[in-house]
């Protein structure tokens, strides 16, 4: 049984077409479970800490299929790290304070007319990128039926208009 495990998935870094494949698929189908473990949090808010969770498992994965580490141990290792992702997570239901330095805040950076300039400097964005969404998101280059923008935990940019 093994021998045949090893025929058909090689081991180390000498595989063929055709175990580089049968890896893949394996691979694949272990990454659907880890998403499914993993939550819809780490695929669905794309938050800088959910992000480090997609590029590690995407590193981690690709190493089993290319043959780089070995598979069982890229696998685990693939398991450790969404776990410490729910683990982190649960903390972040727990505590507010735990939730403010994984995730960070919002931040307005417009409202009432005003830019905040304290608020954009923190953040790293500019005028431009906020006029640049304000155009994206209504349609109109101008900020007078916009009565807030805020920037999200995770980089997005909601624009608030005015009531009518």
């Amino acid at each position: 049984m093994m021998d045949a495990i090893f025929v058909l998935f090689g081991q180390g870094r000498t595989l063929d077409p055709l175990q580089m494949a049968l890896r893949s698929i394996a691979v694949f189908v272990i990454a659907l479970v880890l998403i499914r473990v993993s939550g819809r949090r780490s695929f669905g808010q794309r938050s800088p800490f959910d992000s480090v969770v997609v590029i590690l498992l995407g590193a981690t994965l690709s190493r089993a299929i290319v043959g780089a580490s070995p598979f069982i141990a890229t696998v685990a290792a693939s398991f450790v790290i969404v776990a410490c992702h729910r683990m982190l997570a649960w903390a972040c239901m727990r505590s507010r304070r735990f939730e403010v330095l994984v995730g960070g805040v919002e931040r307005e950076v417009f409202s009432d007319g005003a830019f905040n300039a304290r608020e954009m400097r923190a953040a790293l964005v500019t005028r431009t990128d906020i006029e640049e969404t304000v155009r994206q998101k209504t349609g109109s280059r101008s900020l007078d039926n916009v009565a807030a923008a805020i920037l999200e935990r995770n980089g997005e940019v909601s624009v608030i208009r005015k009531r009518a």
